[in-house]
């Protein structure tokens, strides 16, 4: 009898331990990318964890515990080169829990928290590094004096969508939206680098995360004169195909269905990357709500228009007009803003194009003259291009007032700059367009 109830009890022993073991939550996997001033840490979990984050001194660590948890696996063999964090390790602590120590180079400000699912992830526990010897300083556009005489260059913000935890659309030769629209935006860069006047900055120069708050933040912060972010997208019909340029629309998405996939798969990536809920400031508002000023979208839509017009020379056009759209990444109120669909990675064709180096350098080319038609028409004041004389051909069928429409200036300033008694224009002849 005695025996029987030690077996009983046994058993009993053995059902609570391995009930306790089912309930531990896995960690299914580590990853890291670095920033510019910040290393990113995510843990995917099988189920929402408990944990207390600490930092140590001499040398500086930083510690995670996390409660009645399991790693069967590995740590991935990370590349430290670039990072704030040395080293990783981990151990099993009190019997039902995780200890992972970062190994730092200095000090740091850490923030956690948890994502809840979304998509293809799973719960996961992301701790942002922020290293306080690489704290973001703004470079605003140096104010030009009205008597100086040193113009400025025109700021091209440039955005490559997604990144980091957040790769976007995937094609089916397993392409990453992230992956390609990287490689454009650097080819773009190069381009504009190149431009007289023009001066390329880079919202994102590797693969890690940025908020679609902060893409926002550091076009304004440059000050930016044009915020170009461009993408690849997916549709759900594999037969779609095409490049698009949106502007934004406060009310909401044009009637391509194509457009409100577009927008809602674009606005998704703060929920895949995760933002931190404990400093939203009023910029964040300022992005959030429809404040955007009715100059900044008319200018952008003559951007657009310009872009799309080029990309056609290039590629087949999803839609022959520029789109609208309420991508929160085009919420900068003060700054002209396109978003570049440049091609569906959910096509098997346009994927393979999308891979290819010189399809990738056409479509920065497109885009550029885009961008560089619109500033010789509309060159910002203080800048290299206004200071630059403008010159128009007179070819057969243009009007002064077609002429004044396309420069946007007054049929009178164009009499006045060029001594004309009269609206007769002689083909051939060249115009001097004032500055309005």
């Amino acid at each position: 009898m005695l025996a029987l109830g030690k077996r009983i009890i046994w058993l009993w022993l053995v059902s609570v331990l391995a009930t306790q073991a089912q309930a531990a939550v896995q960690v299914q996997g580590v990853r890291m990318w670095t920033a510019p001033d910040n290393t990113r840490l995510v843990f995917d979990l099988s189920a929402p964890v408990e944990h207390n984050l600490f930092t140590l001194k001499a040398p500086d660590r930083i510690v995670i515990d996390l409660k009645n948890s399991r790693f069967p696996s590995n740590l991935p063999r990370f590349d430290f080169s670039k990072s704030i964090v040395r080293n990783i390790r981990y151990a099993q602590r009190d019997g039902n829990g995780l200890r992972f120590v970062l190994d730092l180079r200095n000090h740091v400000r850490p923030k956690s928290f948890i994502l809840k699912p979304h998509g293809e992830y799973g719960h996961r526990l992301v701790i942002d590094l922020y290293d306080n010897n690489k704290r973001p300083v703004a470079k605003p556009r140096p104010q030009v004096p009205a008597n100086s005489s040193r113009p400025r260059d025109i700021i091209i913000a440039i955005d490559a969508g997604h990144g980091g935890e957040d790769p976007g659309a995937s094609g089916r030769r397993g392409t990453k939206e992230k992956d390609v629209v990287l490689a454009i935006a650097r080819k773009l860069a190069a381009l504009v680098r190149k431009e007289p006047g023009m001066r390329p900055v880079m919202i994102r120069k590797g693969d890690y995360y940025v908020s679609l708050r902060d893409r926002v933040k550091k076009a304004r912060l440059q000050r930016a004169d044009l915020f170009v972010s461009i993408h690849a997208d997916a549709f759900k019909n594999s037969h779609a195909q095409g490049s698009s340029v949106f502007v934004l629309s406060d009310r909401g998405a044009s009637s391509s269905e194509a457009a409100r996939f577009l927008a809602e798969s674009e606005n998704n990536a703060d929920l895949i990357g995760g933002v931190s809920l404990e400093d939203k400031d009023d910029l964040l508002k300022l992005v959030l709500v429809d404040m955007v000023k009715n100059a900044t979208v008319e200018e952008s839509h003559d951007v657009a228009a310009r872009v799309l017009r080029d990309l056609r020379r290039v590629n087949t056009l999803h839609k022959k007009r520029v789109e609208q759209a309420a991508f929160r990444v085009l919420k900068a109120p003060d700054v002209p803003s396109i978003l570049v669909e440049t091609a569906f990675i959910s096509n098997p064709a346009e994927e393979r194009k999308l891979r290819s180096r010189r399809h990738q350098q056409a479509l920065a080319r497109a885009i550029l003259k885009g961008i560089r038609s619109y500033f010789r028409a509309n060159p910002p004041p203080g800048t290299l291009l206004a200071a630059a004389p403008r010159r128009h051909v007179i070819s057969r069928g243009d009007t002064l007032s077609a002429i004044a429409v396309r420069y946007r200036v007054s049929v009178s300033a164009l009499r006045r700059h060029n001594g004309l008694r009269s609206d007769r224009l002689k083909v051939g002849k060249v115009l001097r367009i004032p500055y309005s």
